[in-house]
């Protein structure tokens, strides 16, 4: 089997349509962090207006911990077929990939957003690439075990919480963004794979069949998940959105668990509802191509959001966080996301990948990366 990347034709158009559409509401789960408030809730500013609380309510329940689950699933997704593709010095690639997530991932922790997660899947990779050679019945015990670890009720949810933007996001000067966004960092890149380890694990178990190509199943997959993922938000989504009012500290743990691992399901659910519209789907169609061609380079996309919340809401640039509404923050996120979109089309259309996913693919084949580059066919 010929080495190095998978050539631009031969890939399949559900994942990374699945992945560039998914960007949009990784945008939409990030912004409102940012936000500065009397008080907040989950991440949200308790003080908003009947449009900012319609806005929460459909965050809280779509997007919050439903997107990243799915990036997960499909992370352990193209590993698989990275596995199946090289059945030798298979750790080796990986171990090279892992490397660039985790510096490059850091670099955008320091430099733009402490809330990077890309050194975080660079140490899940680190990890995860003992896993490959794992057996079916493995892989899916070890998925179960930190699907129940990440369900387990804990005070200090980010869907809970009630605390504040930390000032590693907000630094007021340059300084103390340098100082203070290092140890940030590193406590998300080391414990982030916990939370990923279930998706990952399931996305490399999919991998092998290829679970995305069989519709019958993404069907049921897609009902089951997403029902699950709405239905388990409504607690929270109800609570964050000033509908119902705030329980003991017991039980609201326990309804951010039930969002929590609801959310994985989702992100599950999300993942094959894309793969089906995928099949029906031309690849030609300039809205399609587009999306697709963010996913093919979501790397790059990634890192371009990150630049973009730096601008807007570090107190010594734009200072937008204390100025900006929770409805005004999705707008700015869905633009964000459009932007990314137009700029990775216009790299689909002059025949380059994103600079991030050249990067990867160079230290990750060395020699083999020089495949021909993404076109518009």
């Amino acid at each position: 089997m010929q080495p190095g990347p998978i050539a631009p034709a031969a890939r399949a158009l559900g994942p990374d349509l699945a992945r560039g559409f998914m960007l949009l509401f990784i945008a939409l789960a990030n912004t409102h962090y940012f936000l500065r408030a009397p008080s907040v809730l989950g991440g949200y500013p308790q003080d908003g207006t009947a449009l900012d609380r319609a806005t929460i309510w459909l965050l809280s329940t779509f997007v919050d911990g439903r997107a990243f689950p799915m990036f997960g699933l499909l992370f352990g997704y193209g590993v698989a077929q990275i596995a199946r593709r090289h059945p030798t010095g298979t750790r080796t690639l990986l171990w090279r990939r892992s490397a660039v997530l985790i510096v490059v991932g850091l670099l955008d922790a320091l430099l733009f957003y402490v809330g990077d997660i890309l050194a975080a899947y660079g140490v899940l990779l680190l990890v995860g690439a003992f896993l490959i050679r794992w057996s079916d019945r493995w892989l899916l015990l070890i998925a179960l075990l930190f699907f129940v670890i990440c369900a387990l009720p804990t005070a200090d949810a980010s869907t809970i919480s009630a605390a504040l933007p930390d000032p590693a996001m907000l630094p007021p000067d340059l300084p103390t963004m340098l100082t203070s966004r290092l140890p940030a960092a590193l406590v998300v890149a080391g414990l982030g794979p916990i939370g990923f380890l279930c998706p990952f694990a399931v996305g490399l178990w999919a991998g092998r069949r290829p679970i995305l190509e069989r519709p019958v199943l993404l069907r049921s997959v897609a009902a089951l998940g997403i029902t699950a993922a709405v239905v388990g938000a409504q607690p929270i989504a109800l609570l964050l959105a000033g509908v119902t009012t705030r329980p003991g500290a017991g039980t609201l743990s326990l309804l951010g668990a039930l969002h929590s691992a609801t959310g994985t399901l989702g992100g599950f659910g999300y993942a094959a509802l894309v793969a089906l519209i995928a099949r029906r789907l031309s690849p030609q169609h300039a809205v399609v191509a587009a999306i697709a061609a963010t996913g093919q380079r979501s790397m790059t996309c990634y890192l371009l959001q990150s630049v973009c919340w730096a601008l807007l809401f570090t107190p010594f640039l734009l200072d937008l966080a204390g100025t900006l509404s929770v409805t005004a923050t999705a707008a700015v996120a869905a633009v964000t996301w459009v932007g990314t979109v137009l700029a990775a089309d216009w790299m689909r259309r002059r025949g380059e990948r994103g600079p991030f996913e050249r990067l990867i693919r160079n230290v990750t084949y060395g020699r083999a990366a020089r495949t021909p580059a993404p076109t518009s066919s």
